[in-house]
């Protein structure tokens, strides 16, 4: 059942990146958006309802829902909508998984969690990776468009991690994740349905059949069943292993990039692949070392000599 919870949500999160890509065209962003999150929020709230699971948030709760609704399910995704018209979508799936790195340092600023050595060194890795990633580009004679792909995923992944920051604060009030996520989703799409009111822009139905394909697809799993096969996991085998898919999911996502979206490869590119994803795997390795020196203690065993690398 856990081998396929998590092969289930890698191949999921790994092919999100690419279906957003596929809605851009006639329909506006914010509109692509705003159709993801309100048919998987009336889908989430019924699926709810139906299990007699559907709690109204309390009134003291509804401003960390909002607000988790802001990072999480909005204005996030407003970045990394529009980061895809200028870089492939495989190359924001790594920029995204650097949240990682992201929610040590928010960590430290809202909750005081040291920031380890490996907290640094995941940093390096993770810099230098996306600096040969997109060296050759942003190189280009007309780099403009890629620096702006870069910076709106970069700012897309902050707002990410805010949301993480808001979701741990929402989880030690007591509210689950599964009843924020249902709600925080139906905030994001009034959010999204205020600012397509306030810039005037225009509500576009869709009618090509790859476009309702990809919303469906965005909505139903890549919303909905993912965060839930996640939330499972993070119950069953704990969130240090499961946090291992974003170390995944770009490796999916580059590889259909290079497939539908002509993703040319070379060695820098490689090589800074290889340095982003070594800085998540270095990013969780004293989880790893820590539960690994708990589980021998409580055998009775004499611990191993554990470096960061194990």
């Amino acid at each position: 059942m856990i081998p396929f919870l998590f092969i289930s949500t890698v191949l999921i999160w790994g092919t999100t990146w690419y279906a957003i890509a596929l809605q851009t065209g006639p329909v506006p962003a914010l509109v692509s958006i705003f159709y993801r999150f309100a048919v998987a929020s009336l889908i989430f709230l019924a699926i709810l309802l139906v299990t007699r699971r559907l709690r109204v948030p309390r009134k003291d709760h509804q401003i960390w829902l909002i607000a988790q609704a802001l990072c999480l399910f909005s204005l996030n995704f407003i970045c990394f909508y529009f980061a895809v018209e200028f870089i492939p979508s495989g190359l924001e799936s790594v920029i995204f998984s650097l949240a990682t790195i992201f929610n040590a340092i928010n960590a430290r600023i809202f909750y005081g969690d040291r920031i380890t050595k490996q907290v640094l060194i995941a940093s390096g890795l993770g810099v230098t990776g996306l600096i040969l990633l997109f060296g050759r580009d942003i190189l280009d004679a007309d780099s403009s468009g890629t620096l702006q792909g870069v910076a709106l995923a970069m700012l897309g992944t902050m707002l990410f991690s805010l949301g993480n920051m808001v979701s741990r604060r929402n989880s030690k009030a007591g509210i689950s994740p599964t009843m924020a996520n249902a709600w925080g989703m139906g905030y994001g799409a009034l959010v999204l349905l205020g600012l397509i009111t306030i810039t005037g822009t225009p509500i576009i139905l869709p009618t090509e059949g790859l476009y309702i394909g990809a919303l469906l697809y965005l909505a139903i799993f890549g919303s909905i069943i993912a965060f839930t096969t996640y939330l499972i996991l993070v119950a069953r085998i704990g969130s240090a292993k499961s946090a291992y898919l974003t170390v995944l999911f770009p490796i999916i996502a580059l590889a259909i990039s290079t497939i539908f979206e002509g993703y040319v490869w070379h060695w820098s590119s490689v090589l800074g692949l290889a340095l982003a994803l070594a800085g998540n795997l270095v990013m969780f390795a004293p989880k790893q070392a820590k539960a690994k020196l708990e589980t021998t203690r409580g055998n009775g065993e004499a611990p191993e000599s554990l470096s960061p690398a194990n």
